[in-house]
């Protein structure tokens, strides 16, 4: 006996294939027939939708994604029970409190009331990025809410259920919701989520060892963190670059850039470096800082280097992209973990690896081998430092010119969370009112989010050598992969601001805030939304909509080879507001997208767009669709 059939048999013996006596239209591809008056499901196309949901499932919780369970049934309290406390969202003391109506659209500011046999078992501060119902009911207020705010759900669906509530149901499951079938499929659920969680664990063996430890050294970070104040500039007000060509010259010569180069494409199935993946007209990130410092080189006839901070595994991969400009006039250097970090073309490759997190482990990598010293003695007064791949980031002149003719020591680029979030005037902040990191779900908390891009004064690095405020340490080694472990260096961490007396903020527009952290980012820097000159992305005139689309694909689109494959070519996105994706889908040529558009295949189906194509506020399920 084969495992499918074995498969086939347990979901036969938790009566999942008996439907209900109606089936509606939409339903009948799921069921064979009829019998006795009842619906029979197809439990083959069960189990295969079954397989999308938990593939899905996994992905996200890969991703640490936040997951909401509904029940709405009291047969099911206890199999819900067991299933919520093994995955650790459980809470016995507010397990009888229901947000009513609007919980998710109006969660900032619910109402929480009693009632008998509705339960909301987790129910986090932050919008969930999947929502997992048992008992799907046919005017289910959540699933009308969750597909206004385009959250996918996972739900079982009987054969009675309308298609309007159906067709709103990303993963949905055909199946009759017995309380055999409940229980399987919650265990199923929780052997996901503990896999996934102990998979993450694996990859990372000394996390939980140290979390007690971290925790502690978090929280004084963050009371200190809470006193540190900075005063933010609005771009506008900077001082103005000399009119003299000359003097614009001698200023940027003492600039250096360095390109911290951490971050993989491993969520995207790419293992190196995110900086080095074809972006825009066929450059990579490190091709567009190239290009804008040969472009300054060009222009003002000064000498910009650029020095690049890889891992070991990061290194040859990012040599090789740098081959092409072995001949150019860019000075470009690289050093990375592992090794004293003298300024080498490359040097030997080491299998040691060392670990750094926050600012001041990447000013400790400046200090090692004299490569500060050998900085200063160049003439170079100013780093500015790219931690993450921000593609819109712009070297600006204006700004330096406007630290040195301060004497700023520190400066960190802001960008407003909103267009209403402008900054006119200087104002004050406290650090812990700028989001530190490109959650999206953080844009509404937050009126400024920091694009990780920071310019600071070597000599001021310097002083904080001298005086012992950032000692120099022996880095702790790994001979691990970065996954396999994770070290904490025994000094003062977080952002570099905490570190120097005379800081500042600059409000740079938010045009140049464009991190690129997954295919859906991907999407948009290819299409005819954005070009690339000298190294600066641009973006086209003709759409008049001043936010970007927003993109949401399913996990069929996450890998790097399965995006490009879907699509023959990226469809033209200046008129669209917003895109889903779920299932299936594959995209022919000349593809025009416009307003609101979904595409979701039905489970177990291929659906494809055909060329040529001009899609226009539609929702898209099958190939009739776009015809209508």
């Amino acid at each position: 006996m084969t495992i499918h059939s074995v498969v086939i048999q347990k979901l036969l013996s938790t009566n999942a294939h008996i439907g209900r006596q109606v089936a509606t239209h939409h339903f009948k591809e799921y069921t064979y027939g009829l019998r006795n008056k009842m619906a029979i499901i197809d439990s083959d196309k069960t189990l295969i939708c079954m397989r999308s949901a938990f593939n899905f499932i996994s992905c996200l919780a890969r991703q640490n994604g936040r997951f909401m369970f509904i029940n709405t049934n009291p047969l099911f309290d206890e199999i819900f029970d067991l299933m919520t406390k093994k995955v650790g969202c459980y809470s016995p003391s507010s397990s009888s409190l229901w947000r009513t109506g609007g919980f998710l659209t109006n969660s900032n500011s619910p109402k929480k009331f009693r009632s008998r046999n509705k339960k909301l078992c987790f129910g986090p501060t932050q919008p969930p990025d999947c929502i997992v119902i048992v008992d799907t009911e046919s005017k289910s207020s959540v699933i009308d809410e969750a597909f206004k705010l385009q959250i996918p759900i996972v739900a079982l669906v009987d054969s009675a259920m309308p298609l309007h509530t159906f067709s709103r149901i990303a993963y949905p499951i055909p199946v009759n919701p017995s309380v055999q079938f409940v229980y399987l499929f919650c265990n199923l659920i929780t052997k996901t989520l503990l896999l996934e969680k102990k998979n993450l664990q694996l990859s990372n063996p000394k996390i939980d060892d140290r979390e007690e430890a971290t925790k502690i050294e978090d929280n004084k970070r963050k009371n200190n963190l809470a006193k540190v104040g900075i005063t933010v500039m609005p771009y506008d007000k900077l001082a103005p670059l000399p009119e003299d060509i000359e003097d614009t010259k001698k200023l940027l010569d003492k600039l250096v850039i360095l390109k911290v180069n951490h971050d993989s494409g491993r969520n995207m199935d790419f293992e190196n470096p995110k900086s080095t993946i074809d972006i825009c007209d066929g450059q990579t990130f490190l091709d567009m800082i190239v290009n804008q410092i040969e472009t300054l080189n060009s222009k003002y006839g000064c000498q910009v280097p650029l020095l690049i901070f890889d891992k070991d595994d990061t290194h040859d991969s990012t040599l090789k992209v740098l081959e092409k400009y072995s001949e150019s006039s860019v000075d470009v250097r690289t050093f990375k973990q592992g090794e004293d970090p003298e300024l080498t073309f490359g040097g030997h490759r080491s299998k040691e690896e060392v670990h750094t997190f926050d600012d001041g482990d990447i000013f400790r990598s400046l200090m090692i081998g004299g490569t500060l010293d050998l900085l200063l003695s160049q003439g170079k007064e100013y780093i500015l430092v790219m931690k993450s791949d921000n593609v819109a980031t712009i070297v600006d002149p204006n700004i330096i010119n406007h630290l040195m003719i301060n004497a700023i020591d520190y400066c960190m680029e802001v960008t407003p969370s909103h267009s209403s979030n402008l900054i006119l005037t200087p104002m004050n902040f406290k650090l812990q009112e700028i989001a530190r990191n490109q959650d999206k779900h953080l844009k509404d908390k937050f009126k400024l989010i920091d694009t990780t891009n920071m310019w600071v004064s070597l000599r001021a690095i310097k002083r904080l050598i001298d005086t012992n405020r950032l000692k120099p340490k022996k880095p702790s080694i790994s001979k691990e992969n970065d996954y396999d472990q994770t070290l904490l260096q025994e000094t003062n961490a977080g952002p570099g601001v905490q570190f120097f007396d005379n800081v500042i903020g600059v409000s740079t527009p938010e045009s140049r805030f464009l991190p690129f952290d997954a295919t859906s980012d991907l999407l948009l820097l290819q299409s005819d939304l954005y070009t690339c000159r000298a190294g600066v992305l641009s973006r086209n005139p003709a759409r008049s909509n001043p936010l970007n689309p927003v993109i949401d694909m399913g996990p069929e689109f996450e890998k790097i080879g399965d995006f490009q494959s879907r699509f023959k070519s990226i469809p033209s996105i200046i008129g669209l507001d917003s895109l889903t994706v779920r299932g299936d889908v594959w995209f022919g040529a000349n593809i025009t997208l416009k307003g609101h558009v979904t595409i979701a295949a039905k489970a177990g189906l291929k659906l494809e767009i055909p060329d040529g194509v001009v899609i226009e506020n539609k929702e898209i399920n099958d190939p009739a669709d776009i015809q209508k």
